[in-house]
């Protein structure tokens, strides 16, 4: 174990992301998005069961050796908490494991806008924080909890598999419960957390129809559910959470989530001039008008309503790049490598706005 507890000493301190560890192959941090092979002896089939048999959380052993993968949360002797998954590839297993950082940044510090203060004090409504896997979406959750917890008294209750980063109560009184140690599933949790007397419930990650009707009641009696989703746009966001459901109970489905949504922040990580990476957010607040898109199923207009709601806080991704250029953070080729639409936003560069409809909204003279 010392070679183990070593290497993730070094990853934190070269200030890694990630750690990927595979039987007869090199060490590999992520560090600064990037993948570097690291000077350590290449992991042996001995030496990764003796790991496993030291960090695999015992009640998740047996579920390891049914399903070949597991999720848990790992602190090493030496400091340091990581998110470790561990699965198997050609027949050996393979660990990857995400350093979650111990202290919660602020808003300010991850460079977030002022929209997402408003969105954490919201009293209701589903909010759901999205994005691919790396996009920084459990440091943003963990920023809006932490901001609760500062200023507001509320009763906060997580359901997370596995918990990530650690709360201390503040204002608020906080109880984080882990999926298989703290609560036997998912389901379990959900189906008793109501009676837990919560103001805001936390979920790790929409899984399935059922946390999404956990969710749908909650904030339809007045609780602020906040939660995770492995989409790229709000648009893309919306028709996940729908497609969670069969088509004979889509319908339904859709008219409780146009009223449940407070808001939708999705999120990816662009590369600064200063070698840093730093969040772009395409933002999305339950209006009127979004409220009749969802109900309507109209999904492809939701880009035009967030381009039109930029004064409520709403920006799609072209608004967020073009901003971040502009202020010098990241370059013009950065910017357009990140968009979803280039061409679109190359021509804002140029002074001309269009909506997702191709309209001209504005240009300059």
């Amino acid at each position: 174990m010392e070679i183990f507890e070593r290497i993730l000493q070094g990853a934190i301190e070269a200030g890694a992301s990630d750690v990927h560890l595979k039987i007869g192959a090199p060490v590999i941090f992520r560090i600064a998005g990037e993948l570097v092979p690291v000077d350590a002896p290449p992991p042996a089939a001995e030496w990764m069961q003796t790991v496993l048999g030291q960090i695999v959380p015992a009640h998740l052993r047996a579920r390891l050796d049914a399903e070949h993968e597991v999720d848990f949360a790992y602190t090493p002797p030496g400091g340091g908490r990581f998110r470790v998954n561990v699965f198997q590839q050609r027949g050996g297993y393979v660990l990857a494991l995400r350093l979650v950082k111990t202290a919660v940044r602020t808003f300010a510090q991850l460079h977030l806008p002022e929209t997402l203060r408003r969105i954490a004090e919201s009293e209701s409504g589903i909010v759901l924080i999205t994005g691919a896997t790396g996009s920084g979406k459990s440091t943003t959750l963990a920023a809006m909890i932490d901001h609760i917890n500062s200023t507001a008294r509320k009763h906060i209750i997580t359901l997370e598999d596995p918990i990530e980063f650690l709360f201390e109560d503040k204002q608020s009184v906080i109880e984080q419960r882990e999926v298989g140690l703290d609560t036997a599933s998912f389901d379990s949790g959900l189906k008793n957390v109501l009676r837990q007397d919560p103001d805001i419930l936390v979920i790790g990650e929409m899984r399935d129809a059922a946390s999404v009707v956990a969710a749908m009641s909650a904030a339809n009696i007045g609780h602020l559910v906040i939660s995770t989703l492995h989409t790229v746009d709000a648009a893309k966001s919306v028709q996940r959470i729908l497609e969670f459901f069969p088509a004979n109970e889509r319908e339904q489905a859709r008219q409780q989530f146009a009223t449940a949504l407070r808001a939708v922040v999705c999120q990816r990580l662009v590369r600064t001039q200063a070698a840093e990476q730093r969040p772009a957010l395409e933002i999305l607040t339950n209006n009127a008008a979004v409220t009749k898109i969802i109900h309507t199923g109209a999904l492809d207009k939701l880009p035009s309503a967030i381009e039109l709601g930029g004064g409520e806080g709403m920006q799609t991704f072209n608004m967020a790049l073009h901003a971040l250029a502009s202020a010098g953070h990241i370059t013009q080729a950065e910017a357009l490598a990140n968009s979803p639409s280039p061409e679109s936003l190359k021509m804002r560069f140029q002074g001309v706005t269009l909506n997702e409809t191709r309209r001209i909204l504005g240009a300059r003279e």
